[in-house]
């Protein structure tokens, strides 16, 4: 990945590149004109083109300023492909030339395919391999006629704390998640399995692998049909589309965002190695926001107020860790640990893999609730679904035959099932918001309702609950908290203006999904004319909170004295 710097102006060609700053593109415009290496805008475009294609203003026509500066990193982003042996000396040789901020190889994006945990993780010599994830093989009965009803063994579906009460949901009007739009982004896919015949959108970017279990696993989750046979999504009336990594994930997630709008969902059923890989399994293996490009497409979705589920992975990992806030060698001056939340903030709502309860399908797993030894922890980790045990669409281990649109699994596991019985829970609540006529949840809004509803961690030997993957979400919870609303009234400051002066004002971290409406009233009694005017402005100042702006000015030749009231029609 290369990172020009913002004021330098860089154009790349097939041929060379160009500056309209005076800064030298020399080094940058060799490596450019290289037979084997090929530069292309991982977004797409330019920034004027980026801001153009997100219907984004220029500065001083009201822009969302956070928005702008997303964009404008977004376009000086160029993923480069070239001979993987050669990537880290391009990457080097890049990072001297003046016109570049940033160079880095990223590692290779994977699915939760086998988790490895070392027994002391300071003695590498004792490391003994996990048994692997996802690795299950068509050696289930063969598929009758006619599938049976498998929806008994989905215990996701049942009331918490074991599951997530689907069941509960699925009697309110838009509880099966009607009107929301669900984008699943890794590799494959099998939109043909009779499970997944309605509400599906297909691929809408990228090509899809031919291997397509995994895909298919995650799809029946969230969107299995309701029918007689097989399992049911957890928000089957959900419209689920996929988005494949055949091109750069950035690239395929930015896709995803600009085909969904407010309340719907973006999953990532992806991690990476990170900076304590062991090359033992997955061990190490993270969160794909905190590499700058992933992040910055993963922002852009959240401001368009679309909700970004992402795997926390299945590393072992603790995310608080130190280590964390030390950038990669060529990752741009910019970047900050975005697992911190402090400086930089994906948005995202992170997910974690916890045990289901005890016994189910006849296995042992921990306390129901407490974190899989291969879970990634931490506190940015905002919820827990079931990270073993999950029954789904795809594999074969549960019913099999020589035709995979038939077959099903009782083992899928890993943050990559986790994060879809997450989505499941959103994409109902969504829906039943929309069934109401109320606004959907922002992406904060939800993070925050995941957080503060749901059955609670519990601890495991060696694994307490203070190694944080949060709470199984609880839609018998989460629903009534989404729909709750109140409204209330007061006065948030006073002031005085001399006679025919305007001041302005502001007021902050005002929740953004509050309606408040705001009044300014003179407290120095004047009567035969207006004494007041005021208006208004709001900025978001981000996907949690907005700061209101407030005019005041005096319409005659007196000092007034007033005060702004506020309020708060509901939520």
């Amino acid at each position: 990945m290369c990172v020009t710097r913002a004021d330098a102006g860089v154009r790349i060609t097939p041929t060379g590149a160009t500056a309209a700053a005076d800064i030298s593109v020399s080094e940058l415009d060799a490596v450019a004109a290289l037979a084997d290496v090929t530069f292309r805008p991982l977004f797409g475009a330019d920034q004027e083109r980026l801001r153009a294609q997100a219907g984004a203003p220029s500065e001083g026509t009201g822009a969302d300023d956070a928005t702008l500066e997303i964009l404008d990193r977004m376009g000086l982003f160029f993923h480069v492909d070239a001979p993987a042996d050669q990537l880290d000396a391009l990457a080097e040789r890049l990072r001297t030339s003046d016109a570049v901020e940033g160079a880095y190889v990223k590692p290779a994006a994977a699915l939760a395919v086998r988790a490895a945990v070392p027994k002391n993780p300071k003695k590498e010599s004792e490391e003994a391999e996990l048994p692997p994830l996802n690795d299950m093989q068509p050696t289930g009965a063969d598929a009758p006629p006619v599938t049976p009803d498998f929806t008994v063994r989905q215990g996701y579906l049942d009331a918490a704390p074991g599951g997530v009460d689907a069941r509960y949901a699925w009697t309110l009007p838009g509880g099966r998640g009607a009107g929301v739009r669900v984008i699943d982004c890794e590799w494959g896919w099998r939109f043909t399995h009779e499970d997944l015949r309605l509400n599906q959108g297909g691929i809408v970017s990228g090509t899809g692998s031919t291997d397509t279990d995994h895909g298919t696993a995650v799809l029946g989750e969230i969107g299995g049909d309701v029918n007689a046979l097989g399992i049911t999504g957890i928000a089957p009336d959900a419209v689920t589309s996929a988005s494949a990594f055949s091109i750069p994930t950035a690239t395929a997630i930015r896709n995803a965002a600009d085909r969904l709008g407010p309340g719907d969902i973006i999953l990532l059923e992806i991690h990476r190695a990170g900076p304590h890989a062991t090359g033992v399994g997955q061990v190490g293996y993270i969160a794909v926001e905190w590499w700058p490009d992933d992040y910055l497409a993963i922002r852009y979705a959240v401001n368009k107020g679309i909700t970004v589920v992402e795997a926390a992975g299945n590393g072992a990992e603790n995310l608080d860790h130190a280590d964390y806030d030390t950038p990669r060698a060529g990752f741009p001056a910019w970047w900050r640990n975005p697992f911190r939340r402090t400086a930089l903030d994906a948005g995202a709502v992170i997910v974690g893999a916890g045990a289901p309860p005890p016994g189910t399908h006849g296995r042992q797993h921990g306390p129901d609730r407490s974190r899989l030894d291969f879970s990634n922890y931490g506190a940015c980790v905002d919820a827990q679904g079931w990270g073993r045990e999950v029954t789904t669409t795809g594999y074969g281990d549960l019913q099999a035959g020589t035709n995979p649109d038939f077959w099903y699994t009782d083992q899928f596991s890993g943050t990559s099932s986790a994060s879809p019985i997450v989505v499941g829970a959103l994409a109902s609540t969504q829906g039943v918001l929309r069934a109401n006529g109320r606004i959907p949840l922002s992406p904060s809004r939800a993070r925050q309702l995941l957080r503060s509803t749901g059955s609670p961690q519990q601890d495991a030997p060696g694994r307490p609950a203070t190694q944080r993957i949060g709470r199984r979400p609880d839609l018998r919870q989460l629903v009534p908290a989404a729909l709750q609303t109140s409204s209330w009234v007061g006065v948030q400051f006073r002031g005085t203006l001399a006679g025919n002066r305007t001041g302005r004002w502001f007021t902050f971290n005002w929740p953004a999904h509050w309606h408040v409406v705001w009044t300014v009233v003179p407290t120095s009694p004047r009567t035969g004319a207006p004494q007041i005017g005021w208006k208004v402005r709001v900025e978001r100042a981000n996907d949690t909170y907005a700061t209101y702006w407030i005019d005041v000015t005096n319409l005659v030749a007196d000092p007034v004295d007033f005060e702004a009231r506020f309020a708060v029609l509901g939520w």
